[in-house]
């Protein structure tokens, strides 16, 4: 480890935290229906959005319709995008002359995009068409993202308000978060990322002629524009197969070092959000403080693996930690940091192939996911899974004092509890469940691309990413079977939808809740006790997951051996 490298990292820890206040303050009042400098511009074209939509923006809707109007947008983004994919070839804007996708492959995509997931099993440049790309992959990463958000937003409602019946109203937030928040800071973004080096065209693929005297075809095309939100949403969809360790999408240290702030921004903000809504922002600082403590945590594991490098080489005199699978442009610590902020935000994209991470390197990425994707997490997913180990530790909290938990005013009660543990517990169920699965299936073992524990950790990351809505990859499975593109498409649905109806349910029952006033035995939550508590709580639930996982091997493997289809390195 350096002194430049722990810098880099401090410094956007920094930056971080000084914009949560200013972008929390702008998106409250984007999601409170107030007025901001962009109204003027952008309310007109609000209004004209909701009379051809049909919508009335004064209606707001119970947990129940904002839940059935969300699921009902899911459904018709994922048949158009499955559409566009089968008809690929017979689309415009296709200059490569790109076939269509496969029935299996399509599936798993537009359930990957939809969920804001963006697992790939393809590669970008060689498999999806310009149109595609624009019209299917990009749309979603914006509603996708939208979606997320306003989620989260209808549950902090849900403790900021009290008596009432209404959350809000799913086709006034997913256009505000959409026109307000998401376009204009892209916008923004897509053009600093054209300043840099990405290409931003409609133009053919480039031939060139190498050197040795042999032609070469460069892809490019509409590449800045969906870069920009793949990692403001928390996307992590590439353009092209390399993420974002292609040069075409992050060619400079400055563009991943912005890209890195802009993974983090909407979701840090979004705790800052929730502090203004219910009152008191000091409830949203500690929230942050709680993702806070989890982050540095991971950094600096996995900074001093990959900075230690493999103890065999070292051995060897061959020191200077573990490049492998990282851009020389970049070096450990920024992959590093990285590969830990992408895993904690569910965001996917990477800048290094995490699966020639050290062991230890590795581990952390994965962590990250299996703890619900919480560190602040994907935009606005993060944000209500982390409220729900909050409702967890201020039930745990309750207990410890005898007392009915009381959280922000609301009395938390049994079926918050309930539906929250089982928001929760769906996410081990699908990613566990499938790896067993898939590591009795002949056809999925082979698919490894290592032996042994690596292989098999290979299958359960590929389980845990797309359950956990993550999409990054131990990029040494081939998971464009039949098997791997069905099974994947249902971990990535239950992981998103089975974790956000619970949520809504929350919502809806916290919204008619009254306010208790504080008194004396009102556990208070904004202090370092809490702050303990609720990363306590997540370091043991997120274990009782995580072990399992890890004693999961030798289990398998056992079953394996006596069904005959254990792999070996012989």
């Amino acid at each position: 480890m350096t002194v430049i490298g722990w810098i880099q990292i401090l410094l956007y820890c920094v930056i971080i935290v000084a914009i949560t206040p200013p972008l929390g303050a702008y998106m409250t009042r984007v999601f409170n229906g107030e007025r901001t400098f962009l109204s003027p511009i952008l309310r007109p074209v609000e209004i004209v959005i909701y009379k051809i939509a049909g919508v009335d923006e004064r209606q707001e809707q119970h947990a129940v319709t904002y839940t059935v109007g969300m699921l009902l947008f899911h459904v018709g983004g994922f048949l158009i995008l499955y559409a566009l994919m089968r008809a690929q070839a017979l689309l415009p804007f296709n200059p490569a002359g790109q076939s269509a996708v496969s029935e299996d492959l399509s599936f798993n995509t537009a359930m990957s995009f939809v969920t804001n997931t963006n697992w790939q099993n393809y590669g970008g440049e060689s498999t999806m068409s310009y149109l595609v790309q624009m019209l299917g992959l990009t749309h979603q990463n914006y509603l996708s993202a939208a979606t997320g958000i306003v989620l989260a937003i209808a549950l902090i409602r849900g403790f900021a308000r009290h008596s009432v019946r209404t959350v809000g109203n799913f086709w006034v937030d997913v256009t505000r978060c959409t026109l307000y928040v998401l376009l204009p800071i892209c916008l923004l973004f897509a053009l600093f990322l054209v300043w840099e080096g990405i290409p931003q065209t409609l133009g053919a693929y480039v031939d060139a002629t190498t050197l040795e005297g042999a032609k070469q075809t460069i892809a490019v095309g509409p590449v800045a524009s969906q870069i920009a939100i793949k990692m403001l949403g928390t996307n992590g969809g590439g353009f092209f197969n390399a993420n974002a360790a292609h040069p075409f999408e992050n060619p400079t240290a400055l563009s991943n070092y912005v890209q890195m702030i802009s993974i983090f921004a909407l979701g840090a903000a979004l705790t800052n959000v929730f502090g203004r809504m219910v009152g008191n922002q000091r409830q949203g600082w500690a929230i942050l403080a709680v993702m806070g403590v989890l982050f540095i945590a991971g950094v600096a594991a996995c900074y001093a693996a990959e900075a230690h490098g493999n103890d065999a080489l070292n051995a060897l005199g061959l020191t200077g930690g573990n490049l492998e699978g990282k851009e020389v442009r970049f070096g450990i610590a920024a992959s590093s940091l990285f590969a830990v902020i992408t895993t904690a935000a569910s965001c996917g994209a990477v800048n290094a192939m995490h699966d020639s991470f050290t062991a230890l390197g590795g581990m952390i990425p994965l962590i990250n996911i299996q703890l619900g994707e919480i560190i602040v997490g994907g935009v606005g997913s993060g944000m209500y899974g982390m409220l729900l180990f909050v409702i967890i530790s201020i039930f745990v909290a309750g207990l410890m004092v005898g007392r009915t938990p009381e959280y922000v005013g609301k009395k938390i009660e049994a079926k918050e509890v309930k539906m929250a543990m089982l928001a929760i517990l769906v996410l081990p169920l699908m990613y566990l469940g499938w790896t067993a699965v898939a590591m009795l299936v002949p056809s999925a073992v082979s698919a490894t691309s290592n032996p042994g524990p690596h292989g098999f950790t290979e299958i359960l990351y590929a389980y845990v990413s797309q359950t956990g809505n993550n999409g990054s990859a131990f990029a040494g499975l081939s998971a464009n079977t039949l098997f791997y593109n069905l099974t994947g498409a249902i971990a990535m649905g239950v992981g998103r939808f089975w974790m956000i109806i619970p949520t809504m349910a929350i919502a809806g029952s916290l919204v008619e809740k009254k306010l208790v006033p504080a008194s004396v035995g009102t556990f208070p939550t904004t202090g370092g006790l809490f702050i303990g508590l609720v990363v306590g709580v997540i370091v043991i639930v997120g274990g009782l997951t995580f072990f399992p996982a890890l004693a999961l091997g030798p289990i398998v493997e056992q079953l394996a051996v006596n069904a005959g289809t254990l792999f070996s390195s012989n």
